[in-house]
């Protein structure tokens, strides 16, 4: 006689583009249907994610949160988990977070596991105390780097609630060759490129970025700039690059659906963030082969190891950043050497196979502690 399902409920804010709601479709859908039963919970709307999870016939159900503390929202996902009896309860992002453990929530039986998916140093002090306060009802937390998981130890949560699942990164082709992309982008096979992708945010610190290329491009011939996403400070770089004189060179893209394939474009990735998790732009970049430049901070060390893997510089030094840009370019043997190094990290550290069965292991383990 086979053992019953577990059943898991996940529940995030949105199915949006994102890097979490990314996370949560490809542990749903890759997750073994003959040992899991799954159900998906957007307590606010559904987003590119929705088709891909009821693709897969995966269970979805869209709340309809209107604000922040909504009342309605509670009663409407205490009423789907009371419907879904689930075993186990996983929340992704701090709204979620936060809803799973008010009282009255949650199955009185169902294990609850949060996940953080950032070192979220932007947190107020009613934030954290509310995380610090919830730790109560919390069976177990997945961060998804040592980082996240070393900030939250920091703030209050127990250690040993605390289990570190790095991302993971499905290793599909890009649509367009480094050809097409430049073409797709206005970019001929003559220009030295410099790229990033993701959200246009003040964490991003792409001003940095940009102040870096005014430097970079009186160094290099031909160099262009591309930046793909969207994001609230896409103005304020555009009108930072006019009062450079190099608006001309940047590509601003806006938010593009075949943002990974475009990315064939670049000859060298970079990112400067003040803060990370860990990125998945990062993560795509380095399973293209790409050599990558990224800011000296915690979370991009668990990816980048410097001269081995890629190159880092001082979080918010521009001219930095322009001279390791400089170096890449100007060196093709190492941009060669950088980029396998980086691809073969990606593919041996960090499959989609790692991520679920780290998963698997962790609900196991809550699933026995209640026998």
């Amino acid at each position: 006689m086979s053992a019953p399902l577990i059943r898991i409920a996940y529940v995030i804010p949105t199915l949006d583009q994102s890097g979490a709601e990314r996370q949560l479709t490809l542990l749903a859908t890759s997750l073994p249907h003959e040992n899991y039963l799954v159900r998906v919970i957007a307590l606010q709307r559904g987003g590119p994610y929705l088709k891909v999870l009821t693709a897969a016939g995966i269970d979805v159900r869209i709340i309809g949160k209107r604000f922040r503390f909504d009342p309605l929202t509670w009663y409407r996902l205490r009423q789907e988990l009371k419907s879904f009896q689930p075993d186990i309860v996983q929340s992704f992002l701090f709204a979620a977070n936060s809803y799973v453990r008010l009282p009255g929530i949650t199955p009185s039986a169902t294990k609850i596991v949060v996940s953080e998916r950032c070192v979220d140093s932007w947190k107020s002090k009613w934030q954290l105390s509310l995380d610090r306060h919830q730790v109560a009802t919390t069976d177990a937390m997945t961060a998804n780097s040592v980082s996240v998981a070393d900030f939250y130890a920091g703030v209050g949560v127990p250690r040993d609630l605390i289990t570190v699942i790095p991302n993971a990164l499905p290793l599909t082709p890009p649509r367009y060759s480094k050809q097409q992309a430049r073409a797709i982008l206005g970019l001929s096979d003559e220009h030295r490129v410099v790229g990033f992708a993701g959200r246009l945010a003040p964490q991003k610190r792409l001003h940095d970025v940009v102040w870096a290329f005014q430097l970079l491009h009186q160094l290099v011939d031909n160099a262009r700039l591309v930046i793909i996403g969207s994001g609230p400070e896409r103005d304020l770089l555009a009108e930072l690059a006019s009062s450079f004189g190099c608006r001309d060179k940047i590509i601003f893209t806006g938010h593009r659906e075949d943002a990974f394939d475009l990315m064939t474009a670049f000859d060298v990735f970079v990112l400067g963030s003040e803060f990370e998790g860990m990125s998945n732009s990062l993560m795509e970049a380095m399973s293209l082969g790409l050599p990558c430049i990224v800011s000296d901070i915690a979370p991009n060390r668990e990816l980048i190891i410097d001269h081995e893997t890629g190159l880092l510089f001082p979080t918010g030094r521009s001219p930095a950043l322009a001279k390791q840009a400089t170096k890449i370019l100007s060196d093709p043997a190492l941009a060669q050497q950088l980029g396998q190094a980086a691809r073969h990290r990606i593919v041996t550290q960090h499959t989609v196979a790692q991520m679920v069965g780290k998963h698997d292991a962790l609900y196991r383990r809550l699933m026995a502690s209640t026998h």
